[in-house]
């Protein structure tokens, strides 16, 4: 028999419902960021403004068979034997200045990969249209001590190392740790200097993804980077509070993410790994599930517009708690990439090998032609992708 915890022992007594939860919300901080475009028009004309625009094309073909098959458990770019147009984003932003400390984000995002992005149950009132939002807040640069920088809305998610955008990672397809940690996160965040090597941030947020509505508690992020070296940086992240509707602080998410950059003019280097624990509220042992993964990113631009990346990873979900099924994946990916200028954009082009192996009672890919009807431990799959991006000024 479930034993149901005791309520009185919730810190749930907080209820504390911040607004930017809402969707209603959302909306007014994207009509504010509007309103402070037109108000600050005289200080955007001095710099600060810029826009851009995104587009994702790719073709993924999984040579293990014939027929369309979705890459099981994968978040991005995750639908296999198809032409697949992952994402398009347009974006406008003001970056904050000496003369104009505010600042804001709002850009609207399109294609498969938002599929990923919303969550099974518990979703958030509006993620609809949430899902079509990359940003969506204002900033404030306040000028305390080194400088506080202080954000509130739909942000990017200082957790994890690659981006939801493939154009902002050395490989094409994400990993395994990014796909199952935020890509976004909404709520608030404060960020400042202590000095030219160190950095400390604070988060109070909504949830650990972004569009669901577990629960009316905050959630809260930490984060400290340090330049200890030239060349080199430490950045831990951490993620604290209560994603299951019972609020114990004993059922309380901890996630820490840790990685360790080394990078110059042609060479880029990074180890991550991320590990998290949950003790489940409904199950009858009360598990205290855990997960755990690590990657080492590379990238070496060999000269003019090529470059190469290397990423081997692993994905350990014993319990299933972030897969959906208990499982050991271990994958290794190999990129090359070609990029040109063209005009103020510019194109890359990538083709990308990778091949995964998920082991466990419960792993596994599906196999194209079959219908779902089995799985096989292995899968090599092949991406040629198209990448357009463009900024400006």
């Amino acid at each position: 028999m479930t034993h149901e915890p005791d309520a009185a022992a919730d810190t749930g007594r907080i209820w504390l419902y911040n607004p930017v939860m809402s969707h209603a919300a959302v909306s007014i901080l994207a009509l504010f960021c509007v309103c402070l475009t037109a108000a600050s028009a005289e200080d955007i004309s001095g710099g600060g403004l810029q826009h851009g625009a995104y587009i994702d094309l790719s073709y993924a073909n999984d040579l293990d068979g014939i027929g369309r098959v979705p890459w099981r458990s994968k978040l991005t770019s995750n639908r296999l034997n198809q032409f697949d147009p992952n994402m398009g984003v347009v974006y406008v932003k003001k970056t904050p200045i000496a003369r104009s400390p505010w600042g804001f984000e709002f850009g609207a995002q399109a294609g498969y990969d938002t599929d990923g992005q919303v969550p099974a149950s518990a979703r958030l009132p509006g993620y609809s249209i949430l899902r079509y939002l990359s940003r969506a807040n204002v900033s404030y640069h306040a000028p305390l001590g080194n400088g506080l920088d202080l954000t509130a809305g739909l942000m990017n998610s200082f957790i994890g190392y690659e981006s939801f955008y493939a154009k902002d990672n050395p490989s094409y397809s994400r990993s395994w740790i990014a796909d199952y940690s935020p890509y976004f996160l909404m709520g608030i965040a404060a960020g400042y200097p202590i000095n030219d090597t160190v950095s400390l941030g604070l988060y109070l947020l909504n949830d650990f993804s972004y569009l669901a509505d577990v629960n009316r508690q905050p959630k809260y992020g930490a984060q400290v980077a340090w330049n200890f070296a030239p060349q080199w940086k430490l950045t831990q992240n951490l993620f604290l509070g209560p994603e299951q509707t019972h609020t114990a602080i004993r059922y309380w998410r901890a996630f820490s993410n840790t990685i360790l950059q080394w990078s110059d003019e042609e060479w880029t280097a990074a180890l991550a790994y991320d590990a998290g624990t949950e003790q489940l509220a409904d199950d009858a042992s009360h598990l205290q599930s855990l997960w755990m993964g690590g990657a080492l990113f590379t990238r070496w631009h060999i000269a003019g517009p090529w470059s190469v990346a290397l990423r081997p990873e692993f994905y350990w979900d014993p319990n299933g708690r972030m897969t959906g099924s208990q499982q050991l994946i271990k994958a290794v990916t190999a990129t090359v990439e070609y990029k040109i200028p063209v005009g103020r954009s510019s194109l890359a082009m990538r083709a990308e090998y990778r091949y995964d192996h998920s082991s466990g009672k419960q792993g596994g890919f599906f196999v194209p032609g079959r219908g779902g009807a089995s799985l096989e431990p292995g899968q090599n799959t092949f991406f040629f992708a198209c990448l357009w991006a463009y900024e400006a000024p």
